[in-house]
């Protein structure tokens, strides 16, 4: 079996679990979502604990197996307690700026980039003297919010000499040397 498959997942009081079918729904006070399941992958609610089990031990319904469980557990992690990714705009004149939902961003393009926010994610810039500015991204929805930052991040990827561009915080950027290098 699934390592993460068998694991059971505790509903936190206050986050209120429904099954129909084969839909999960998941009510919290950060939002509500909902994620089909595949028919193969069996849920059970009982006592403030999920577990998933699955029909058959065929590759297709191993991968599955944990990967329900995961989406269940990141959903209820989401709309309790939600998640936020932390941008980096390293470079000489790079800026960002929040306004509601949408975030303005100059990297040295001849124009500025507008990036218009969905519903579920909020936005902040931090400009700090001295510091590259840091957007950072708040949601309960974990896949919305990592397609919106690699989204953002797809504007200006870090380069390897400078390191210019848009990276996550904490991010390692392999760097190379430059021309001088290879001359002897």
């Amino acid at each position: 079996m699934s390592r993460i498959g068998k694991a059971p997942v505790t509903i936190p009081s206050g986050v209120e679990v429904t099954l129909t079918g084969n839909v999960v729904k998941v009510k919290g006070t950060k939002g509500e979502l909902h994620q089909d399941i595949d028919p193969a992958i069996s849920i059970s609610i009982e006592d403030n604990i999920i577990t998933f089990t699955r029909s058959t031990d065929s590759p297709d319904h191993r991968s599955k197996h944990g990967l329900y469980r995961s989406i269940v557990q990141n959903m209820i992690i989401g709309v309790s307690e939600g998640f936020k990714k932390q941008l980096e705009v390293i470079g000489v004149g790079y800026r960002a700026t929040a306004n509601g939902q949408q975030l303005e961003l100059a990297l040295g393009y001849s124009h500025a980039i507008i990036f218009e926010m969905p519903n579920q994610i909020t936005v902040s810039a931090l400009t700090e003297k001295g510091k590259a500015p840091v957007v950072t991204l708040e949601s309960f929805d974990k896949q919305m919010l990592g397609q919106v930052a690699a989204k953002i991040r797809s504007f200006r990827k870090p380069e390897p000499y400078k390191g210019k561009g848009i990276k996550f915080v904490g991010e390692e950027i392999r760097r190379k040397a430059g021309k001088s290098a290879g001359k002897k």
